[in-house]
């Protein structure tokens, strides 16, 4: 996509899962990409895959302010300057409000909320000089309220509140905010989601089959960007859902519940 030649996208979470396939998708279209991850190894293979190319890799932990204003720094001093930053890392988690302990869901807000928060804030007057994209890649979680998920939902929220307040301030800036929500995506968040304690789950029992490619979610977000929309539902299931929730929600609540409950126990 020639809109995206030679433009500095930041793409945060970048070592797996949608946000890969977002590095190789802008690396494809001829972009400087810079992305950061906890995992240096996995960043390093990403890194290797594109040789020669500009990419930019750093270890980060995006619930750490420093690491994030280290991340930033990195970026403005190896390309100059920055036009997209896509707010993707994140993590999710799976147990019931009666049995979670406290840790595990500030864990989980200070990755999805503070994460976002700390990039968008460190980023900001780059993309505003080049009127450029701020996105949050948030969820259907964070229109819809789910069982079982109320620390990832509640984080989920929080993005699209913050980022609504801020697309509204710019609103004639020149600058476009917008939130994606994905549906179920064939992505490794669901296996890294936490339990109860804030320790990660283990492998979900959610049919891979049946969701949405993090490579297709990926070039749904990129046109997105180009079209500088304000937010992306993806899926018919993630559509139904905000919809209903939206006119019909004493149904939904229902329908959700069904959705998550099996025998009365928790779908993880």
């Amino acid at each position: 996509m020639e809109a995206f030649k030679d433009k500095v996208v930041v793409i945060t979470g970048g070592s797996e899962g949608i946000g890969k396939a977002l590095v190789s998708l802008f690396m494809a279209y001829g972009a400087k990409v810079a992305t950061c991850g906890r995992n240096y190894d996995k960043l390093y293979q990403l890194q290797s895959a594109y040789s020669g190319k500009p990419l930019l890799i750093h270890t980060a932990d995006v619930s750490k302010e420093q690491d994030c204003v280290n991340f930033i720094q990195l970026v403005v001093k190896q390309f100059g300057t920055i036009d997209i930053l896509i707010n993707n890392a994140g993590v999710s988690m799976r147990s019931l409000v009666a049995d979670v302990e406290m840790d595990a869901i500030r864990k989980v807000m200070d990755i999805n909320f503070w994460g976002t928060v700390y990039c968008t804030k460190l980023a900001l007057p780059y993309i505003l000089k080049n009127n450029g994209t701020i996105v949050g890649v948030s969820s259907i979680a964070g229109y819809r309220g789910l069982p079982g998920r109320s620390g990832y939902s509640a984080s989920k929220y929080a993005v699209n509140g913050w980022l609504e307040s801020l697309r509204t301030e710019l609103l004639d800036s020149g600058t476009n905010v917008m939130w994606v929500c994905p549906g179920f995506t064939t992505s490794n968040i669901r296996n890294a989601a936490l339990d109860k304690s804030g320790n990660p789950n283990g492998e979900s029992k959610m049919a891979e089959d049946k969701m949405m490619s993090a490579d297709e979610c990926a070039e749904h977000i990129a046109n997105a960007i180009a079209k500088r929309k304000r937010t992306l539902v993806l899926t018919f299931t993630g559509k139904r859902t905000v919809l209903l929730n939206k006119f019909f929600p004493s149904l939904t609540d229902r329908l959700v519940r069904k959705f998550f409950f099996k025998n009365g126990e928790l779908v993880k």
